[in-house]
């Protein structure tokens, strides 16, 4: 067993913030924060009212919740041995670990308490590699979906969503120590429901936001083992319809949607349901909004290189572009931009394609200014081959 004096082993998450000494009863306060009882107690006798650590006022100092899930990793550390940074490696089936899993499975445990362990979780994976790469192989991210999306329907706010959001983005941390294949826990009963769900009527960017970054993985995932989900959010058009509609929102949102959706286009099925959902719309209105941010330079990009990739590949693309009253302007507003002649590229090769074959496209363009912008993008320091491009559409308007 560890001497709980041998203060240089215990692990930093092991330490009450006030007495910096390990855990002896671990309760945490309204405002998400873990201290020891006797600690908090003598803080709050003190006639202090705010959190120790974050400062916030407690409008109720009575609310001191037990955090058992510290106390089950505690007394475990205790027993068997280091979870925290010293330990690279643990085993799936280490005891902290089967227990914080025993408590996110058990339908008996309060949702704060789940609430709790998911932080835990999240908090022990970014302190070390080795626990991630432990609960991965454990099968984690299966439970947290499960969790993020198991009964998301009957419940937006308050706890329940609460550890939606927290489970969610605990699955994408820890997808990223691999455990891709555990995604495929997405075709069980109304698990895309769910997600659907969420996406129209959650109130937190953050939970659309990673319901997004969810989808990019899922379709970025080379396995074999993930292609019957690929086909199931193919077929959805309900959830892609959702994720289209995400680009027209704020940055947060919609940044991460367009990476779902140029995700999504890498898979031949999906393009032709993205286009009929109004992907075209939603990037032209996306391009619109982002050339006002910071960002433009960064996020500009993928948005034309979808643009383009949909114009080569689906033939319906075309007239979704010319149906949309700021279609062709908003293209030739991007074919000289200083700062972005990736940008540019994507965006002279988008309007050859349109104007290609119609006249309207040729016009419409003419009629926006596209001549002054690819004369201004010949004369500036953009490499050879784009300014081949834009000699080339230059010669197709003048046709």
């Amino acid at each position: 067993m560890k001497d709980e004096s041998d203060q240089m082993a215990i692990p930093p998450l092991f330490r009450c913030p006030i007495s910096l000494d390990l855990f002896k009863d671990p309760v945490t306060l309204s405002t998400g924060q873990t201290y020891d009882r006797s600690s908090i107690e003598e803080w709050l006798s003190a006639g202090n009212l705010t959190c120790p650590v974050t400062m916030q006022p407690l409008h109720d100092p009575s609310i001191i919740v037990p955090n058992h899930a510290l106390r089950h990793l505690i007394d475990h550390w205790l027993r068997v041995g280091d979870l925290g940074p010293a330990s690279s490696s643990p085993s799936p089936h280490h005891p902290s670990l089967v227990s914080l899993r025993n408590d996110l499975e058990s339908e008996g445990v309060a949702v704060i308490v789940k609430s709790r362990g998911v932080q835990k979780i999240q908090a022990l994976c970014e302190e070390s590699p080795g626990v991630a790469g432990a609960l991965v192989r454990s099968g984690m991210v299966a439970l947290l979906l499960r969790l993020a999306f198991g009964g998301a329907e009957s419940d937006t706010s308050g706890e329940g969503a609460d550890l939606v959001e927290q489970a969610l983005r605990c699955a994408l941390s820890l997808l990223d120590h691999g455990g891709v294949e555990d995604i495929n826990v997405l075709e069980e009963g109304s698990m895309l429901r769910s997600m659907l769900f969420l996406l129209n009527h959650s109130s937190g960017d953050v939970v659309k936001a990673g319901i997004c970054r969810l989808v990019e993985k899922v379709a970025l995932s080379p396995s074999s083992g993930v292609k019957g989900l690929h086909a199931k959010l193919g077929e959805d058009t309900a959830l892609l319809k959702s994720i289209v509609s995400l680009l027209r929102q704020q940055p947060q949102v919609s940044d991460a949607a367009i990476a779902a959706v140029k995700s999504l286009c890498h898979l031949q099925p999906i393009r032709e349901n993205l286009v009929r959902e109004g992907a075209l719309g939603g990037l032209i209105a996306y391009i619109s909004l982002a050339k006002k941010s910071r960002q433009a330079r960064l996020v500009l990009p993928p948005a034309l290189a979808t643009v383009e990739q949909l114009l080569l590949e689906v033939e319906s693309s075309k007239e979704a572009i010319l149906d949309d009253p700021d279609g062709v302007r908003t293209l030739v507003e991007m074919v000289f931009r200083v700062s972005g002649h990736e940008t540019s590229e994507s965006a002279v090769m988008s309007l050859t394609i349109l104007c290609g074959d119609s006249p309207a496209a040729r016009e419409e363009a003419i009629e926006a200014g596209v001549v002054t912008q690819l004369l201004l993008l010949i004369q500036s320091q953009c490499s050879g081959r784009i300014k081949t491009q834009a000699r080339m559409l230059l010669k197709l308007l003048g046709s």
